[in-house]
């Protein structure tokens, strides 16, 4: 299943998050409702299910640990990852230290991106919004020449 849509939620004083009706299906169907959420360099939050992840760890892992960016990648996504399961009410408990990196309070965004998901501060994602819509032609990468909607 492609995930994709946005969705405002509310994350819970234990920091459980839950995750939408059109989604859960879906998750349960992929692998049991077992998720992977990982911190992600933009300063939100990844959200793969398991059987999606399981090759990009295994990718990130067979690169060479003696390159100073690699390592940091690795640490970042592989030392951050958090292996969750939705509970009988398609809730996710994120870990503390994950939702603080990602600054998640009471108001989060759930952004689907095809197999993964992006989980966003509210105000990040609105900053996000407001880049995207700075873009000017000239300033598109070169890999999107071309492209229409």
């Amino acid at each position: 299943m492609m995930f994709r849509g946005v969705s405002t939620l509310n994350l819970d004083t234990k920091g459980r998050l839950m995750v939408p009706a059109r989604y859960r299906d879906a998750l349960l169907a992929q692998g049991d409702g077992r998720v992977v959420v990982t911190a992600d360099p933009s300063k939100c939050l990844l959200m793969f299910p398991l059987i999606e992840w399981e090759p990009i760890e295994k990718k990130l892992n067979s690169l060479s640990s003696f390159n100073t960016q690699t390592r940091s990648l690795q640490r970042l996504l592989v030392g951050n990852a958090a292996d969750l399961e939705l509970d009988a009410t398609g809730r996710i408990l994120l870990p503390a230290m994950l939702r603080e990196f990602a600054g998640l309070d009471k108001n989060a965004v759930l952004v689907g991106q095809g197999v993964k998901f992006e989980l966003w501060n509210e105000q990040r994602w609105q900053d996000q919004m407001d880049l995207a819509l700075s873009f000017k032609d000239a300033e598109m990468p070169a890999e999107l020449a071309g492209f229409s909607l």
